[in-house]
């Protein structure tokens, strides 16, 4: 395995395309029940490898599994800790995506926070490690997303009901054992998908949380607080990535808004890579990036889609640096899509060797700028 160690100039948020052989599995295993949990694997074990072979053979000095075992980015690893199910029921899914409908599944917190140590993704980043010559790092969904995509109505430990404070104390503890444990694993290289400080920055999400009786104001200042805590102790040679964006489900979106309202916050968390989407003007502008502090942070732009398949083009992407180098220094920054190319097992509206002539502008591009991947 390589003894490269991040940040690299050339980077991606993690989710690939879904090979068919998997997806036909997953049918099979999930709808008829025809295949059992063993042969899903199996097929799974079979495939995931030539996803890694596919981001080696491009150039990239690091590598994840594409997510390929999971249904969702976030829901699969929440359902899969202690306390926390994934409900399916009637009604509709109110996360809010433009002109589609995700299934009707819904987390809801039943009893105590906890991080299992037997958590299932320990061994998927396991596998990667033991199928790369490069480094393997695994993509989890942030704390906060424990607590925003839970209703109130669907948090049901009276602890937590009477004391929200409680509720965040868990998560905290819940992450520092994840962070603990996927080190123990290996893990030199952990992300969190912290996607919601972005959403809390649109006016529609905003007003749905005042609505609801909270502050969307304080939820930044806390969730900030709880990753900070949360990552604070892992040991020197771990790097914390975070991922941020505005919803990626079939190519569409689900929030909008410029990061300016969260940037201080995100910036303080202490996390040393930030995936900041930037490929439309959903994003807002390029002035947040001067908030980041001088020093070892990074953070990989992401002006490069994964929701459509139309290439790029190599001046586009140097005029954007040129014009983020006004508010931060070309040092700090590097290049990644401004999502994955699947956060459900769904994915977006393109093609396999899409993906791989997006992920190979991303080398591209870093080459290009840095003289490096």
């Amino acid at each position: 395995m390589s003894t490269a160690t991040p940040p690299f100039r050339a980077d991606h948020v993690g989710s690939l395309l879904r090979p068919d052989a998997v997806k036909d599995a997953r049918t099979k295993f999930y709808g008829d029940k025809s295949i059992s949990a063993d042969e899903l694997k199996a097929v799974e074990d079979a495939e995931i490898p030539a996803l890694i072979k596919m981001q080696e053979e491009v150039g990239l000095k690091v590598v994840t599994d594409g997510e390929a075992r999971r249904t969702f980015w976030h829901y699969d690893f929440m359902g899969m800790l202690d306390g926390l199910d994934i409900e399916s029921r009637d009604g509709s899914s109110f996360v809010g995506f433009q002109g589609v409908e995700l299934p009707p599944v819904f987390p809801a917190i039943n009893g105590k926070l906890d991080f299992p140590d037997d958590h299932p993704m320990l061994d998927h980043y396991k596998f990667v490690a033991q199928n790369t010559k490069v480094l393997p790092k695994i993509s989890i969904p942030g704390p906060s997303c424990c607590h925003f995509r839970t209703a109130k109505s669907d948090i049901r430990v009276k602890e937590y009901q009477d004391d929200q404070e409680a509720l965040f104390a868990d998560l905290v503890t819940t992450y520092k054992k994840a962070v603990a444990k996927f080190y123990e694993a290996g893990c030199r290289y952990l992300q969190m998908d912290d996607i919601f400080f972005a959403y809390l920055c649109d006016p529609k999400h905003r007003e749905d949380k005042r609505a609801d009786g909270t502050d969307p104001d304080f939820l930044i200042q806390k969730y900030g607080e709880v990753l900070r805590d949360a990552i604070a102790d892992r040991p020197d040679d771990m790097f914390i990535g975070m991922h941020m964006c505005r919803g990626n489900f079939r190519s569409t979106h689900a929030a909008e808004g410029a990061y300016d309202r969260a940037a201080e916050a995100i910036f303080s968390t202490g996390v040393d890579i930030f995936f900041m989407e930037y490929d439309t003007d959903r994003a807002g502008g390029l002035e947040p990036l001067s908030l980041l502090p001088k020093g070892k942070q990074r953070v990989l732009p992401g002006f490069i889609t994964t929701k459509t398949p139309e290439l790029e083009s190599m001046d586009w992407l140097k005029s954007k640096f040129e014009e983020a180098s006004k508010f931060v220094d070309i040092d700090q920054l590097g290049i990644a899509p401004q999502c994955g190319f699947s956060s459900t097992e769904h994915g977006n509206a393109i093609t396999p060797d899409d993906q791989k002539k997006k992920l190979e502008l991303v080398v591209r591009c870093a080459e290009e700028i840095w003289g490096e991947a």
